[in-house]
């Protein structure tokens, strides 16, 4: 195993990680912002304002995305385990 698969190997698990947590991030990213202006906006702050919305938009991210991501990371984990010699060995 050459030093060239090892980074290779880490660089599509890393690749793996940020496309499957991207669209759950940007999505918290997105509503946690639409709040934070219409609590500005309004002038109120309520701590339980800023944390509903964005549990509620990453559940609802999860069952949109869920089946995507888990494609992803059981091709991922198909490849690693398909090519287990080269990885070992």
């Amino acid at each position: 195993m050459s030093g060239e698969f090892v980074i290779s190997l880490a660089e599509q698990g890393i690749i793996t990680v940020l496309m499957v947590a991207g669209p759950l991030l940007i999505l918290a990213l997105v509503v946690g912002l639409l709040v934070s202006i219409f609590q500005a906006t309004t002038q109120i702050q309520e701590q339980t304002l800023a944390f509903i919305p964005k549990i509620v938009a990453v559940l609802f991210g999860l069952v949109f995305f869920g089946p995507w991501m888990l494609t992803r990371v059981v091709e991922f984990t198909t490849n690693i385990l398909t090519n287990l010699t080269t990885v070992i060995g």
